[in-house]
C-alpha cells in the first residue's frame, strides 16, 4: 500500500494501478469486440441496401465476408478479453490479501484490535474478492462506453437526429445510474459488516465448542449464533432487494430509450428520410444498445459494492498501530528484563528484576494481572507508566519483530497448526541453527512430548488434526511447550503450561525445564507448586503490584496467602 492513511478511494485506485497494463489490454480487446458487435447491424443495413435490393451476387458474397471477418474477430476478442479481465480481478484480490496479512501479521499489532478472526478472514476474502473485481468491470465499463459512442456515431451516419439522440441521452442516463447505485453501496456495506460479523461469532464458537458442551451451553450459544445470522440475513436481503431495485430501474430507463429509438427511426423511414436497410441498421442499433446498457448496470452494481468493501479493507489497512517501531537488538543479548514503575491494565508500578540467567516464578491470583504482566513482556503494548527493560535498553527502543526473537511469550491457549506433531515442535525454530535437530529433541524430552510421540500411531510424524484436536488437552500443553522450547530464545515467558498434566508428568516436566533452559532466562507464570520448587525464586503480585518475594519454600512456610494460592 501508498504512504499515508488508507482510504477506501485509494485501495480502489491502487488495486486497478497495480493491474494497468492488464485492465487496458483488456479494455483494448472489450473495445474491439464491442465495435465489431456494433457494426455488425450496421453492415447487415448496407447488405440490404447495396446486395439484396439490387440483387447485386457478388456485393452479397463481399458483404458476407466482412460479416464472417466481424464475428470471427469479436468472438476472439471476447474470449480473451474475458480471459484477462477474471485474471486481472483474481490478482488484484491477491495483492490485497497479501497486504492484509502484512497489516495482521504486523509485530506492531493493532489491526486485530476489536475485530474477531472470523471477521478478518470474511475481509481478506469475501471483500477482497469484491474490490478485486472492480478491476475487471473497469475493462467492461469501458468496453461498454466504447459501445455507445461507435452505435452513436453510426447513427450519426445514418441519420443526424438518430445519432445526436443517442449522444445526448448516454450522458443523463449514466448520471441517474450513478445516483441509483447509492442506496445499494449502503446497504452493501451493512451486509457486509453483518455477515464478517457472523463469521467471527461463528468461527469463536467452533474454536470454544468442547468448552460449551462441557458446561452444557450450546443452547445459549446456538441462540447467540441464530441472532447474528438473522441480523446478517435481514441486510443481505436488504441489499438484494436494492440491486433488483436498482437493475430493475436501469432497466426501464434504458428500455424506454431504445423504444423511443426505434419510434424515431421507424418514423423518419416513413418520411423517407432514411432507407430500409438504414431503419434495419438503426433498429438493430437500438437492440444492441441494450447490452451496453445492461453491461453498465452490472458495472455500476460491482462498483458500489467494491466501494463498500474498500472502505471496510482500508479500515483495516489503516488500524493504528499498538506499539512503535525502534532499533535492531543488540546481537548476543544477555537475557536481564527489568520492569521498573509499571503501570498498565490491571498492573499498579510494578517493579521486577529478572536477571540473566535465571528461573523465576511468578504467582498472580487474579488472571487479569496475568494476562498484563505477558502483554508488556511481549510487547503487545506499552505500559501507560513505567518502563520494561532488557539488558537496560527500554523495549520502547527496540524493534517490535527484533525483540520477539529475543523474548518469547508463550501463552496458556497456545494452538497448534495442522501438521505433523514434528512439524508444530520445529515451527518455533524461524531460521534455525545447525543444531536444530538436537534443539528438538531436548524440548521433547523436557516438555516430557516424547511420550506423547510414542502413543501416536506414527509416532512424531503423525500429522495433528486442526488446533491439534486429535491430542488430549494435556497432550497438546505438552506439544506447545516443546515447541516453545525448541525455539530456545535468550528469555522465555510460559504462562501456566502444565493445567492440564497429571502430577507425576508436570514434575518430571519441571525438572526437565529446569535443566534444558538453564543460564537462559525464564518467567514462570503460574500457581503450580511442582514448577515453583525448581525456581530461583518467587514474585508473587497482588492487587496488581509485587506484595512478595522469596524462595517457594520459604515463602509457603510463612505467606498464608500464598500457600493457599499455590496448594488450593
Amino acid at each position: 500500500m501508498p504512504t499515508g492513511v488508507p482510504t477506501g478511494g485509494l485501495v480502489l485506485r491502487q488495486a486497478i494501478r497495480g493491474q494497468r497494463r492488464r485492465v487496458i489490454s483488456a479494455s483494448l480487446l472489450g473495445m474491439t469486440h464491442q465495435g465489431c458487435e456494433a457494426l455488425v447491424p450496421v453492415v447487415i443495413g448496407a447488405t440490404i441496401d447495396t446486395a439484396v435490393a439490387t440483387g447485386s451476387s457478388s456485393a452479397l458474397l463481399k458483404l458476407l465476408i466482412v460479416l464472417a471477418v466481424l464475428f470471427l474477430v469479436l468472438s476472439t476478442c471476447y474470449r480473451t478479453s474475458a480471459r484477462i479481465g477474471e485474471g486481472t480481478g483474481e490478482l488484484a484480490a491477491h495483492k490485497l490479501r497479501l497486504n492484509l496479512a502484512a497489516r495482521v501479521l504486523d509485530p506492531r499489532g493493532g489491526a486485530d484490535a476489536n475485530r474477531l478472526p472470523g471477521a478478518l478472514t470474511s475481509i481478506a476474502t469475501n471483500d477482497a474478492r469484491r474490490v478485486g473485481s472492480v478491476a475487471t468491470v473497469i475493462s467492461y465499463g469501458v468496453s461498454a462506453v466504447a459501445a455507445l459512442v461507435i452505435s452513436a456515431v453510426a447513427l450519426l451516419n445514418i441519420s443526424v437526429p438518430l445519432g445526436l439522440l443517442v449522444l445526448l441521452g448516454i450522458p443523463p442516463l449514466l448520471w441517474l445510474g450513478h445516483r441509483i447505485s447509492r442506496p445499494l453501496e449502503q446497504r452493501s456495506e451493512a451486509e457486509q459488516e453483518r455477515a464478517a460479523h457472523a463469521s467471527g461469532v461463528a468461527a469463536d464458537l467452533v474454536t470454544g465448542l468442547r468448552v460449551l458442551k462441557g458446561m452444557g451451553a450450546e443452547s445459549a450459544a446456538v441462540d447467540r449464533y441464530r441472532t447474528t445470522s438473522q441480523d446478517s440475513l435481514s441486510a443481505a436481503l436488504r441489499a438484494a432487494r436494492s440491486r433488483a431495485g436498482h437493475e430493475g430501474a436501469i432497466l426501464a430507463l434504458t428500455g424506454v430509450f431504445i423504444a423511443v429509438i426505434g419510434v424515431v427511426g421507424a418514423y423518419l423511414a416513413m418520411d423517407g428520410s432514411i432507407s430500409v436497410g438504414d431503419l434495419v441498421a438503426a433498429v438493430g442499433l437500438a437492440q444492441f444498445l441494450l447490452g451496453p446498457f445492461q453491461l453498465l448496470t452490472y458495472v455500476n452494481a460491482e462498483l458500489a459494492q467494491g466501494r463498500a468493501s474498500a472502505k471496510r479493507i482500508a479500515e483495516v489497512l489503516a488500524s493504528p498501530v499498538t506499539v512503535e517501531a525502534g532499533h535492531d537488538v543488540p546481537a548476543d543479548p544477555a537475557g536481564h528484563v527489568a520492569l521498573r514503575g509499571v503501570s498498565l491494565g490491571s498492573l499498579r508500578g510494578v517493579d521486577l528484576d529478572l536477571p540473566a540467567g535465571s528461573l523465576t516464578g511468578v504467582v498472580a491470583r487474579d488472571p487479569a494481572a496475568a494476562n498484563d504482566l505477558l502483554v508488556c513482556l511481549a510487547r503487545e503494548a506499552d505500559p501507560a507508566e513505567g518502563a520494561v527493560e532488557l539488558d537496560g535498553t527500554p523495549l520502547t527502543a527496540l524493534d517490535p519483530d527484533e525483540l520477539r526473537r529475543v523474548v518469547l511469550v508463550a501463552h496458556h491457549d497456545a494452538d497448534l497448526f495442522e501438521s505433523t506433531l514434528l512439524d508444530n515442535v520445529r515451527a518455533g525454530l524461524g531460521t534455525a541453527p545447525d543444531d536444530g535437530p538436537d534443539s528438538v529433541r531436548r524440548a521433547l524430552e523436557a516438555s516430557a512430548a516424547d511420550e506423547v510421540a510414542r502413543l501416536l500411531p506414527d509416532g512424531a510424524d503423525t500429522l495433528l488434526a486442526e488446533r491439534g484436536r486429535s491430542l488430549s488437552g494435556g497432550q497438546r500443553q505438552r506439544v506447545a511447550l516443546a515447541r516453545a522450547l525448541a525455539a530456545d530464545r535468550p528469555v522465555l515467558v510460559l504462562h501456566d503450561p502444565t493445567t492440564a498434566v497429571d502430577t507425576v508428568t508436570e514434575s518430571r516436566i519441571a525438572a526437565g525445564l529446569r535443566e534444558v533452559r538453564r543460564d537462559r532466562t525464564t518467567v514462570l507464570v503460574t500457581t503450580s507448586p511442582a514448577l515453583l520448587a525448581v525456581t530461583d525464586r518467587v514474585v508473587v503480585l497482588e492487587d496488581g503490584a509485587v506484595r512478595a518475594a522469596g524462595h517457594h519454600t520459604e515463602l509457603l512456610a510463612a505467606d498464608a496467602t500464598y500457600r493457599a494460592a499455590v496448594l488450593a
